[in-house]
């Protein structure tokens, strides 16, 4: 199916399960930069638009009502994805309504959701950098509903894990993180040095840690 095909039945599916505003807002509210970010985006990582809520009503912290763009709400996580335009989003937008957009995110985001923005620009131009940005986001939960692990997405996510500690990864650092031994964290980390994207540092004759290779990033994704 194609992705014209997909979002008629998408927006047909939804237009039938809503009512009052909540209609109203979809009919309103989805136009062509919300159809862009699906298109440009969405689209071509996934080819479907399974788990996705146009227009997603949501409460903010006054119990007013707020509609997110798009709303991904697989059994994982709960996620809103914007495509902010410049003119709307930035140039227009005064003191107060600029305070409520951070607090609101703010919020959300203690109410469990992950927010992703994006800019209509991008959507638009380099639509590329916004799909490694999703990708990055996304990938770690997609990642761990998985009945099992490949082995292409464990070492994704050891390299992640190697960036965010901010200095040199240790096997017992692997192993909490995924609950397993000593031996097979060791062996993970072996293997990515056999890669080349782990530099191994030994502290006498052992090798005690391991550190990110420039050329890791590119696997990251």
């Amino acid at each position: 199916m194609d992705f014209e095909t997909a979002h008629a039945q998408f927006l047909d599916y939804h237009r039938a399960r809503r009512s009052g505003e909540r209609k109203g807002r979809l009919l309103r509210g989805h136009q062509y930069a919300e159809k862009l970010l699906l298109k440009n985006v969405w689209w071509p990582l996934f080819g479907n638009l399974d788990h996705l809520h146009p227009e997603y009503e949501v409460l903010d912290c006054n119990r007013k009502s707020q509609f997110l763009d798009v709303a991904f709400l697989p059994p994982f996580g709960k996620f809103g994805l914007e495509c902010d335009g410049f003119q709307s989003h930035v140039k227009d937008m005064d003191r107060e309504r600029f305070s409520y957009a951070l607090n609101r995110d703010t919020f959300l985001t203690g109410m469990g959701w992950k927010m992703i923005h994006f800019s209509f620009e991008d959507v638009q131009n380099r639509p590329e950098i916004c799909r490694t940005l999703l990708q990055l986001v996304l990938s770690p939960y997609l990642i761990r509903s998985l009945p099992t692990r490949p082995a292409v997405f464990i070492e994704k996510e050891i390299l992640r894990y190697a960036w965010t500690l901010g200095r040199r990864v240790r096997p017992k650092d692997v192993a909490d993180y995924f609950d397993v031994d000593f031996r097979t964290a060791r062996k993970w980390l072996r293997s990515l040095v056999e890669k080349g994207w782990l530099q191994p540092i030994a502290r006498g004759r052992d090798i005690r840690y391991y550190e990110l290779k420039e050329v890791a990033m590119e696997h990251l994704l």
